[in-house]
C-alpha cells in the first residue's frame, strides 16, 4: 500500500488501456476493504462504503475526499448522508481502472488511518 499513497494521479488519455480483471486483482491486494464491481457495460470500479457516528462525520470525511481528489486531479463518485458515506472510483477517460484509481483509494483510506492514529 505505501508505494501507492507515495504516488500521484497522473492524466489519462482516452486512448490508454484500463486494467484487465488479473491486473485488477494484483492492485486490489493492495487496497484494504475495496470490492472491484463490474458495473454498466462491463466497466469495473472500486468500491467501499464508510461508516461515521453522525451526519457531520461524514460530511468532514467527504469534505477531505474532496480535497484530496482536487489535488490528485481525479474524481470519485460519492454518496453519504447521515452515519455514511459510499465512494465509487474508475477512470471515467478509459472506462475501466488504472493505477490512478488504486492511488486515490489509498488516499482516501489514509484519511481514515490518520484519524484512528
Amino acid at each position: 500500500m505505501s508505494d501507492l499513497k507515495n504516488k500521484n494521479c497522473t492524466a489519462c488519455e482516452g486512448g490508454a488501456i484500463p486494467f484487465d480483471i488479473s491486473e485488477i486483482h494484483k492492485y486490489q491486494k493492495k487496497v484494504d476493504g475495496w470490492d472491484i464491481i463490474k458495473g454498466n457495460k462491463d466497466i469495473y470500479f472500486l468500491e467501499k462504503n464508510f461508516n461515521f457516528n453522525n451526519f457531520k462525520e461524514s460530511q468532514i470525511f467527504v469534505n477531505k475526499v474532496s480535497e484530496i481528489s482536487e489535488e490528485e486531479g481525479h474524481h470519485p463518485d460519492i454518496n453519504f448522508g447521515w452515519g455514511y458515506a459510499k465512494i465509487n472510483i474508475t477512470t471515467h477517460a478509459i472506462e475501466g481502472l488504472s493505477e490512478n484509481d488504486f492511488i486515490l483509494a489509498t488516499k482516501i483510506d489514509q484519511i481514515i488511518n490518520d484519524e484512528n492514529a
